[in-house]
């Protein structure tokens, strides 16, 4: 009797362990496939931040936001929540058949753009959002420059698609950098527009440059109230596109 019951105390301890071992390879398999999806995940965001799979109807049209931290929603909690995000939000509201692909960079120059805009037009844009040149501002970038690289940019996207629709942002230079480069940077963006047959949003930042309570800390970058500002400029330049 002693005997039968070790048989049966060894076969409980054994089923114990088996159970134990299949718990942790599937809890490896498990957090496997949640690797593989973060992967995934990132992969996409490289490309672009996007609006997930509700989104990815074969109908729909592209719009590429293609810019800096401003785009990109530098300090807020989600890219979401940044302006090109927010748009993406109208446009679902409307039931209108676009997409939104988030391409800003924090810290992006109108010579970076330049450099990565081919890579970022491997899926051509049926409409184009420009919005850089605020860092070339800050930095005190020759105004001949920066009109270089952001022609060079509208005439890479033109030539990835011939039909783009195209809005450039404009943007202003700090005041401490002297008038006549200020008058030179502010003037390029308009004159872009025109030769280049853009929409145009006259100053991307409008009512939320200088204020305290819609920019972050650093005085610089918009909070998600000033961002709402932002979709608001952009939205009734833009939707005249669309």
């Amino acid at each position: 009797m002693s005997q039968f019951c070790f048989h049966m105390h060894f076969a409980a301890k054994t089923c114990l362990k088996m159970k134990n071992i299949f718990f942790f390879v599937s809890m490896l398999l498990f957090l496997s496939a949640c690797n593989d999806s973060a992967k995934t995940a990132k992969k996409d965001l490289i490309k672009g931040q996007d609006t997930g799979p509700e989104n990815k109807k074969a109908d729909q049209k592209i719009i590429l936001f293609f810019g800096n931290s401003l785009t990109a929603g530098y300090g807020l909690e989600e890219p979401s929540l940044a302006f090109p995000g927010l748009i993406q939000t109208r446009i679902d509201s409307l039931h209108l058949p676009y997409r939104v692909v988030n391409a800003g960079v924090s810290g992006e120059t109108s010579a970076g753009g330049n450099g990565r805009i081919e890579w970022t037009l491997r899926e051509p844009a049926d409409v184009f959002v420009l919005e850089l040149g605020a860092n070339d501002g800050l930095r005190g970038i020759p105004v001949s420059e920066t009109r270089k690289n952001l022609q060079s940019i509208i005439d890479k996207v033109k030539k990835s698609n011939p039909a783009v629709r195209l809005v450039i942002t404009g943007m202003e230079a700090p005041p401490n950098m002297g008038k006549e480069f200020t008058d030179g940077f502010r003037a390029i963006f308009p004159k872009l527009a025109q030769d280049n047959r853009m929409a145009f949003v006259p100053f991307l930042l409008e009512g939320v440059a200088g204020e305290e309570t819609l920019n972050q800390s650093d005085r610089i970058h918009p909070t998600v109230e000033g961002h709402r500002i932002l979709m608001e400029n952009v939205w009734k330049v833009l939707v005249k596109v669309l």
